[in-house]
């Protein structure tokens, strides 16, 4: 019977060379590097990336105005809850919904196109444009509406960390601002 202690000692001796050749070394939890042996046999060291963000957020958070009627913060919050991930093009729809259910209202608007919400909320509900063009700067439960020249358009509230209609988003939508409505 042949002794296998040879084979051992060489398979042992392979797999701890083949460990030191690439190896992680992990300094500290926010500190994490990658240290490796390059094909020269120079010892290489990289930063481990753990989070990955492909743009940069601009505006995280939006203000509360203490001015403005504390139901709208509770419209965007009814909003949040009730959107959808993706558009379903109902963004008049589940907006006046949020305005009703949350008492900003007291009447579901007439209109039928999202353009057309800033016109009827002014009208008939009390609330007042402001002045406002930059959907990031818009308060907490502010209605923002957006136009389209052979669209409907579009309407989304402002919450905390984006902007809700029938669905969620962290950017305001891309068509042009017609105005930024808010009651007092």
């Amino acid at each position: 019977m042949r002794s296998s202690t040879p084979a051992i000692v060489v398979i042992a001796g392979l797999t701890l060379f083949s460990v030191t050749s690439v190896r992680a070394a992990v300094t500290s939890s926010s500190n994490s590097r990658f240290s490796y042996n390059d094909p020269a046999g120079k010892t290489e060291s990289v930063s481990v990336i753990s989070k990955y963000f492909p743009k940069q957020i601009v505006h995280p958070f939006a203000k509360i105005d203490r001015h403005l009627d504390p139901k709208l913060m509770r419209a965007a919050t009814l909003a949040e809850e009730r959107a959808n991930a993706r558009s379903r093009e109902r963004c008049w729809h589940y907006v006046k919904a949020a305005l009703l259910a949350s008492g900003v209202i007291n009447s579901y608007p007439k209109t039928a196109y999202a353009k057309e919400a800033g016109d009827e909320l002014v009208r008939n509900y009390g609330f007042r444009r402001l002045s406002i063009r930059d959907p990031y700067a818009a308060p907490i439960g502010a209605v923002l509406v957006y136009g389209a020249s052979r669209e409907a358009g579009h309407v989304e509230i402002r919450t905390k960390n984006g902007f809700v209609s029938d669905f969620r988003s962290k950017i305001p939508s891309t068509r042009p601002l017609i105005g930024v409505y808010a009651k007092s």
